[in-house]
């Protein structure tokens, strides 16, 4: 009985970790949609380059900038930044998160903008909000996951 209560009380824990893990991704993601709108903004506007041009720059800068954020605010717990650690982090978030944010963003703008006449700045803010979900798990599971976690797969005994 009391191995039920200590896994029901482990399972609301780590729910609770999880929820207020994704309240801060989302902070930080809203701060990260403002800079995609305005670099898009200045970019499409301002320098009047191509939509789509102008989206996948906006994007890798929102990247970059959450990633910051995320290293040292949302998955602070997990990780210590450090240059040896911090930049192979990097790749893999641009590799996985961006490579979701910019794919997704450019798709769903060529279809909402190229096809549906929708105006850019309101398109990218629905694919912005389609590729969040995924970007949160991507980066629960695999960018920051605990330390501890990856010893104790590099260390494993290989199946038998």
């Amino acid at each position: 009985m009391r191995e039920l209560i200590g896994r029901r009380s482990n399972s609301a824990g780590v729910w609770r970790e999880t929820a207020l893990r994704w309240l801060k991704f989302n902070l930080v993601g809203g701060l990260g949609i403002a800079v995609q709108l305005a670099v898009l903004l200045g970019l499409k506007d301002g320098f009047h380059l191509n939509y789509l041009l102008a989206t996948a720059l906006a994007v890798e800068t929102a990247v970059v900038h959450n990633f910051l954020w995320h290293e040292r605010y949302t998955w602070a717990d997990r990780v210590q930044p450090s240059w040896s650690k911090s930049l192979p982090r990097l790749l893999r978030f641009n590799l996985a998160t961006g490579g979701v944010s910019i794919a997704g963003n450019l798709a769903l703008m060529k279809l909402m903008v190229g096809l549906g006449h929708v105006n850019y700045l309101i398109a990218n803010g629905v694919a912005i909000a389609l590729c969040s979900l995924l970007n949160f798990l991507v980066g629960e599971e695999w960018v920051f996951e605990r330390e501890a976690k990856n010893k104790r797969s590099t260390l494993a005994a290989p199946p038998k």
